[in-house]
């Protein structure tokens, strides 16, 4: 399965979130230790999704970049 991903600097740090799995975050001091993090907490989120018997939430969300004249 592949879901969005949502990374924002945080300042001193990265915070990542996905849409589709509400609940499912992660922070990292840089962009690569945010991406390690995240992918550990989609498998933990899925994981524990399957072993509660919850329904595993089909990836729907979409990311655009949209340029606009500032």
């Amino acid at each position: 399965m592949r879901y969005a991903v949502v990374i924002e600097n945080a300042g001193s740090n990265y915070s990542a979130y996905v849409p589709d799995l509400p609940g499912c975050v992660a922070t990292g001091a840089t962009l690569a230790e945010t991406e390690t993090a995240i992918r550990e907490a989609m498998l933990f989120h899925l994981e524990g999704l399957r072993e509660d018997g919850s329904p595993i939430p089909p990836p729907s969300s979409k990311v655009e970049y949209i340029e606009i004249a500032a």
